[in-house]
């Protein structure tokens, strides 16, 4: 079983930054592929990114080059450093763990608006 807690959710003004924190508690292997996802309000949960064995990270092309997600495998901790944020950013931000299986965060909520 495992447990994933997402935390560094706000209200942030348009171009501004905000870093995402995700704990993992339970069996973590290195090679389960970790993400974010997100969903705003009326609409589907979508990929943000994803990260892998640490350094392998895909991100959605909505988020490249303004988004980094990174790894800390010895913490079982996973980031997002969102940066130019756009009010188009406004979701709920899930943490994801998938070992066959997939684990879900509550979510925390990032809100990008003037």
């Amino acid at each position: 079983q495992v447990q994933l807690v997402e935390s560094g959710g706000g209200l942030v003004q348009p171009g501004g930054s905000l870093r995402l924190s995700c704990v993992a508690a339970g069996r973590i292997l290195s090679f389960h592929a970790m993400g974010w996802y997100r969903q705003a309000p009326g609409k589907q949960r979508e990929l943000v990114a994803t990260i892998s064995g640490g350094t392998s990270a895909n991100y959605a092309d909505s988020v490249k080059g303004r988004f980094t997600i990174s790894r800390d495998m010895r913490k079982n901790t996973m980031d997002l450093q969102m940066n130019s944020l756009k009010p188009e950013d406004t979701a709920v931000y899930f943490c994801n763990l998938f070992d066959g299986e997939n684990y879900w965060g509550k979510g925390t909520l990032v809100t990008v608006s003037s």
